[in-house]
């Protein structure tokens, strides 16, 4: 995925899940060889993601964007992210 191209999904998912006044968390993942992924918990707790060639790019799409605050798997961030029902079937399949 290009740059602008990442930019254009985060903004996208402020839009539909930013709240005036509360940035969107973003946390930033290397994945490997096949590149980084961005994870954004918006301000009603809906999750997303946008892949990046690599961290570099992802952190840079971070901090290009408005509302938006680099974060880390911490309390506050986890609290952050409303997981439903069917997400938690999915993960528990793949733990099969």
């Amino acid at each position: 995925m290009s740059d602008q191209s990442a930019q254009k999904r985060i903004a996208e998912f402020v839009k539909a899940h930013g709240k005036p006044g509360t940035a969107v968390k973003a946390v930033v993942e290397p994945i490997g060889r096949s590149g980084a992924r961005i994870v954004l918990v918006g301000a009603d707790g809906a999750m997303g993601d946008v892949m990046t060639k690599d961290v570099e790019s992802a952190t840079q799409a971070v901090e290009a964007a408005d509302s938006v605050e680099a974060a880390e798997w911490d309390r506050e961030t986890t609290a952050a992210a409303k997981i439903g029902p069917a997400h938690r079937r999915k993960m528990a399949k793949m733990q099969s």
